[in-house]
């Protein structure tokens, strides 16, 4: 259940105090602080990015935004929306807005236009900016520049479009959304920065047919790249986006260009951070119950082994993983290395226990031990690879391999969903 509470919410665990500082009242000042720290900490460089983010005004594009004040496992659990219009909301607004992370902007499908500030309790938020430092290293990776035309699926809050817009021009830009309450906001934030792009609502993995694109950017990741949105590819085009399986842990990043000639090249890079995947997108996790037996039980079998488990740095090795062994999920709140499996409920517990020595402890049906191991095997024999060859066939069939052909998987069939709403 959602409820609405139009008077100002008492703050809760999550609340943030009153910031005093001179980026609390100066945008500008905010906004030049996100930059340098975009600079400093995510490797942003000068450019026509970085000019368009010192020169984007969030609070216009996004004058509305969530603060979770619930504690963590606290149910149902509670947001104040805050507005930028609410003098006492600015201060928090900017921090939420130029501090790096993730903005909440929609609860529950709602629509964004003509929205009360206050608090709403139960459901969940179902459309956020995506993480700044994420999303610059992406936008950089595009080449965007003057007269380009581009297709941003996921509009979500508007922020890729709105870069788009002031780096391309308007003229060439469309922006996708399968929610029309996102597209109707954009359409009417964007033009409030002076952008009239095309706001399309439609599904995304459809693109726009009988239009070519330059540059076509998915800001939600999907189980395969979208064939329709290869074929929207104009000569000399890039597309990116993000691939995963039904785990969360270990995602790729497709990059596909269309040469000069026609023809198409493409590969699956391993990455450390990803966008969230579109929404009804099978997902497996570990639950809490589940973390605890890991953490509690003993495990059908402890062996002390002198072979290494995979670094966290060995990214092409985990996103083969992913895919060929299948249904694992790695915890990433714990200091030592734990994998589970949902589905059986098998389990691999790592742990250090001197020079070159660690505790290996396993449960259930699955060695997911043993399988890590053969697949380390065959991904150094293949030259550890961290990016993969992504054939696209003409049939719409689509396959990774390493570049000598020793490691391979192909990317299963694209499964209806309803498109998340990221950036």
């Amino acid at each position: 259940m959602t409820t609405l509470h139009t008077s100002p919410a008492t703050p809760g665990p999550a609340a943030r105090p009153a910031d005093t500082s001179p980026l609390a009242v100066d945008p500008a000042a905010a906004r030049a602080a996100m930059v340098a720290e975009l600079e400093e900490k995510h490797g942003l460089r000068p450019g026509p990015v970085r000019d368009a983010l010192l020169a984007l005004p969030r609070e216009v594009l996004m004058p509305q935004a969530y603060v979770r004040r619930s504690a963590p496992g606290e149910d149902p659990p509670r947001w104040d929306l805050l507005d930028w219009s609410t003098p006492e909301d600015r201060s928090e607004l900017l921090g939420l807005l130029y501090g790096g992370g993730s903005v909440l902007v929609q609860h529950d499908g709602e629509p964004l236009l003509g929205r009360a500030r206050g608090t709403r309790s139960g459901a969940s938020i179902t459309s956020m900016s995506t993480v700044m430092g994420l999303t610059a290293s992406l936008l950089e990776e595009l080449a965007l520049c003057s007269g380009q035309r581009v297709l941003d699926v996921g509009t979500g809050a508007g922020v890729t479009a709105a870069v788009a817009c002031e780096i391309c021009g308007d003229r060439g830009v469309v922006t996708l959304d399968r929610d029309r309450h996102l597209t109707d906001s954009a359409a009417v934030r964007l033009a409030d920065l002076g952008f009239r792009p095309q706001v399309v609502c439609s599904s995304g993995e459809q693109g726009v047919p009988g239009l070519e694109f330059d540059r076509v950017f998915v800001s939600y990741a999907m189980q395969r790249v979208p064939a329709a949105l290869v074929e929207q590819l104009a000569p000399g085009g890039r597309l990116l986006v993000h691939i995963t399986s039904a785990s969360p842990s270990w995602p790729g990043l497709a990059v596909v260009e269309r040469t000069s000639d026609g023809r198409i090249a493409a590969e699956l890079r391993a990455v450390e951070f990803a966008h969230r995947a579109g929404h009804s997108m099978k997902r497996i996790w570990l639950n809490e119950d589940f973390r605890k037996r890991i953490n509690a039980e003993p495990g059908t079998w402890t062996q002390r082994s002198m072979l290494a488990p995979p670094a966290d740095t060995d990214r092409g090795l985990w996103l083969a993983a992913d895919h060929l062994l299948g249904g694992l999920v790695r915890d990433f709140g714990v200091e030592h290395l734990v994998i589970g499996a949902p589905d059986c409920g098998s389990w691999l517990r790592v742990e250090p226990v001197g020079h070159r020595r660690w505790n290996v402890t396993t449960r259930g049906p699955r060695n997911i031990w043993m399988e890590l191991q053969d697949l380390k095997a065959r991904w150094q024999a293949a030259g550890s690879p961290s990016r993969y060859r992504l054939h696209v066939g003409p049939d719409g069939g689509q396959r990774a391999a390493s570049a000598c052909g020793l490691l391979s998987w192909p990317l299963p069939a694209l499964r209806p969903i309803n498109e998340g709403s990221a950036t």
